[in-house]
């Protein structure tokens, strides 16, 4: 029988506030990637470009407004359910 861990020596990673600094940390890196997706896209799309390339930055450009939707939804997911989809006690205990 493995010995049960209090709560102060729970790793970082199982913690509801490691969960919300992740997280926090994944809202960072949807912004980044969407600024360095949009850059890269405008610059396909300067006008000297063949219709692959400029098919390219539209993809890209997409693909920056995909990373801006994600960051706004996980921040949403922050703003209204902080503590995570973890349950505070067992479903059979509700019914």
């Amino acid at each position: 029988m493995m010995p049960t861990l209090k709560p102060k020596h729970r790793p970082f990673c199982f913690s509801v506030k490691g969960h919300v600094k992740i997280l926090r940390l994944d809202i960072l890196n949807s912004v980044i990637a969407a600024i360095f997706m949009v850059i890269i896209s405008v610059l396909a799309l300067l006008p000297e470009t063949t219709r692959v390339i400029a098919l390219g930055g539209v993809f890209g450009l997409l693909a920056g407004v995909c990373c801006i939707a994600d960051g706004v939804l996980i921040y949403r997911k922050l703003l209204f359910n902080p503590s995570g989809p973890y349950q505070k006690q067992a479903i059979h205990d509700k019914i």
